[in-house]
C-alpha cells in the first residue's frame, strides 16, 4: 500500500511539473513571437536545378562529362552569395581558388580518366563542400569564434578535411559556429549569428549550425561536421537535413577544434551532413579512412527483418514536453516500420532522464580545458572574473561561455560512481535490444538478465527510433531559458552508439521535423538503410523556399 501511495504521489508530481513546464514554454514562445514574428524571412527559391541534387549525382555527372565541375562550383558559389546576407552562414570563402581547382578537374577528365578508378578513389571529384570554421583548413582562419583568435590561421588541414579533399571534394567556404563549439546556437563575437533558412528568426543549432544552414539553403551539397554532444544531429534537425554521428573511434579527430592529435577515448566524432540519404554511405567511407573495414556499409539489408524499437521521450523533467507534432512525426516513422516489419516495441532506456548530467560527467573526461581555451590558452579564466568583465562592459566572450564558466566554478560535479553505473546499465540495456530480441516484450526485464548471463546473441539487426527534440527550431536566444532540451542529442554521445538524424518534412510553421535512428556500434549501415527508407516514404529534405 505504501509503495502504491509513493508511486501515485510521484506520478502526480511529474504531471504537475510537466504541465508547468508546458505553460512556461508557451509563455516563452508567445513573448519571443511578439518580438520576432514580424521579422521572419526565408531564403529565395532555387532556380538552378543542379543545386537540388545529391553530391553522388553531381560527382557522376562530372565524371561522365554531362556537366563540368566549374559549372557546378560556380552555381553553388553564386547561391552562397545570394543567401548569405540573409542567413550569415559562410564566414570565410575561397571562391576563386575553388573555381581554379574545378577547372583543373575538368581538364583532367577531358584528357581521359579511368572512370571506375575515379569512382573508387575519388568518389566526390569536382564536388563542392563546406566545413565548420572549427575544423582546421590550411591557410584559413581558425578562430573558434574567439576574438582573441580572430587572426589565427591554420597551417594544416584537419585529417578528415584532407581525406575529403583527397576524395576529390573542393572546399568553397568555412561556416559559422558557437564560441568554442559549446552552445546550441551558432553565434559568436567574431562573426555574429547564423539564421535558419526556413525562418530567419529561428535557431540553426550548434555547433555545425553554419554548415547546416548553407547546405539546407542549397549553398553546398554537403558538409563535413563534428559531433561531441549533438553538434551534427542538432543542426541537421533544425535545418531539415541528414546528419550522422558514426560509431565510436572510427573517424580521426586531429585538427577538429583545438585537438592537435587523435585521442583513443573520446565522445567526439566527425560525420556527414547532407540533403540526400544516398550521400551518407560514400561520405562516411571517406571520413573513416582505413577504419572502413570495421563497418558493413556495403552489406545488403532486408528491412523486413529489422527489429524496431522506439522511445517516446527522454523522461527528463527539466526538458520541455514533447509537442504533438514531434510525437506524431516519431509515430509516423514507427507505424511505417511496424507495417514493414510486423512489429515495433516501445522501450525506455534506463537513465535517459539523466542525459544532460551523464554528458556533463563524460565531458569532464575529455581532453578539453574550457577555462584555459576560452582565453586562447593565455591564462585560466573564472566565472567571477568574466561576470565582472560583463558588468563593466569589458567582456570579450559570449553569454553562453560565461554560463559554462558558472557551471564549472559554482556547480558540483556528478558522482563518478553513479554516472559510470548509470551509463553501463543504459549501454547494456540498449545493446541487448539492438543485438538481441525478446519476442514477449513485456518479459524483457527477466529475459535481459538471463541472456546477459548466458551471453546469448540472437540477432544483430535492431534499430531504435528516438525523438530529436521536444519541438522544432525555436526563436533565437530562447535556448537560454530551456537548455536541457539538449539532452535528446547528447545521450548517444555518452553511450557512443551510431545515430542518424533523419528529416520527416515540415510542421505547420514550415519548420523541419524528424527523428534520430540509433543502431548498435559498427552497425551504422542499419541507420542508413532506415534513413533511405524514410526518405522514400516521407520525402526527406524539403527546400526552405
Amino acid at each position: 500500500m505504501l509503495q502504491f501511495v509513493k508511486k501515485s504521489c510521484w506520478n502526480f508530481f511529474r504531471y504537475v511539473i510537466i504541465h508547468l513546464h508546458f505553460i512556461f514554454d508557451s509563455i516563452v514562445d508567445f513573448a519571443f513571437g511578439m518580438y520576432y514574428d514580424k521579422k521572419a524571412k526565408k531564403v529565395p527559391s532555387v532556380k538552378n536545378k543542379l543545386l537540388l541534387e545529391s553530391a553522388v549525382s553531381l560527382a557522376e555527372k562530372i565524371r561522365t562529362k554531362k556537366v563540368t565541375s566549374e559549372e557546378i562550383v560556380k552555381a553553388y558559389i553564386e547561391r552562397c552569395k545570394e543567401v548569405n546576407d540573409l542567413i550569415n552562414a559562410v564566414v570565410e570563402c575561397r571562391y576563386s581558388d575553388a573555381i581554379e581547382e574545378a577547372k583543373a578537374v575538368d581538364a583532367m577528365i577531358e584528357k581521359g580518366v579511368d572512370l571506375e578508378k575515379i569512382r573508387i578513389m575519388q568518389p566526390f571529384l569536382g564536388v563542392p563542400f563546406t566545413t565548420k570554421e572549427s575544423n582546421q583548413v590550411k591557410g584559413l582562419v581558425h578562430s573558434m569564434g574567439l576574438l582573441s583568435r580572430r587572426n589565427h590561421r591554420s597551417e594544416e588541414d584537419a585529417t578528415t578535411v584532407r581525406f575529403l579533399k583527397e576524395a576529390g571534394g573542393i572546399l568553397i567556404a568555412t561556416t559559422n559556429i558557437p564560441e568554442l563549439l559549446l552552445w546550441t546556437e551558432s553565434r559568436n563575437n567574431v562573426y555574429g549569428q547564423t539564421n535558419n533558412p526556413y525562418n530567419t528568426t529561428r535557431t540553426v543549432g550548434g555547433s555545425s549550425g553554419g554548415d547546416a544552414a548553407i547546405v539546407s539553403a542549397s549553398g553546398a551539397p554537403f558538409s563535413l561536421t563534428s559531433d561531441i554532444g549533438g553538434s551534427t544531429r542538432m543542426p541537421a534537425f533544425f535545418n531539415g537535413l541528414f546528419g550522422h554521428k558514426p560509431s565510436e573511434g572510427l573517424t580521426p579527430i586531429a585538427g577538429v577544434g583545438l585537438r592537435e592529435k587523435d585521442y583513443p577515448d573520446t565522445m567526439c566524432t566527425v560525420g556527414p551532413l547532407c540533403r540526400k540519404a544516398e550521400d551518407l554511405i560514400p561520405f562516411l567511407k571517406v571520413l573513416v579512412g582505413p577504419n572502413v573495414t570495421k563497418l558493413k556499409l556495403d552489406e545488403p539489408i532486408n528491412l523486413k527483418n529489422l527489429k524496431v524499437f522506439y522511445q517516446e521521450s527522454s523522461g527528463d523533467l527539466r526538458a520541455s514536453k514533447m509537442n504533438n507534432i514531434m510525437r506524431a512525426a516519431l509515430m509516423k516513422a514507427v507505424q511505417h516500420f511496424r507495417e514493414l516489419t510486423g512489429s515495433a516495441t516501445k522501450i525506455k532506456i534506463p537513465g535517459s532522464e539523466y542525459s544532460f548530467k551523464l554528458w556533463r560527467y563524460c565531458m569532464s573526461s575529455e581532453d578539453i580545458n574550457f577555462k584555459l581555451n576560452i582565453t586562447n590558452r593565455k591564462y585560466v579564466s573564472s566565472a567571477s572574473g568574466e561576470i565582472y568583465n560583463l558588468l563593466t562592459g569589458n567582456s570579450q566572450i559570449t553569454l553562453s561561455a560565461i554560463m559554462k564558466l558558472i557551471d564549472e566554478d559554482f556547480f558540483p560535479r556528478e558522482n563518478a560512481e553513479w554516472a559510470k553505473n548509470t551509463i553501463a546499465k543504459a549501454k547494456q540495456f540498449l545493446m541487448y535490444f539492438l543485438t538481441n530480441y525478446c519476442v514477449n516484450s513485456y518479459m524483457y526485464r527477466y529475459v535481459f538478465i538471463v541472456e546477459i548471463i548466458l551471453q546469448k546473441k540472437l540477432s544483430d539487426n535492431g534499430v531504435l527510433f528516438y525523438p530529436s527534440a521536444p519541438f522544432s527550431a525555436s526563436y533565437h536566444y530562447s535556448a537560454f531559458l530551456r537548455p536541457f532540451n539538449f539532452g535528446y542529442w547528447c545521450l548517444f554521445n555518452v553511450l557512443r552508439f551510431p545515430t542518424c538524424q533523419v528529416p520527416l518534412g515540415l510542421d505547420k510553421q514550415g519548420l523541419p521535423v524528424g527523428i534520430q535512428v540509433v543502431a548498435a556500434p559498427y552497425n551504422d549501415h542499419l541507420c542508413f538503410a532506415v534513413a533511405k527508407e524514410l526518405e522514400t516514404a516521407f520525402g526527406g529534405w524539403v527546400p526552405p523556399s
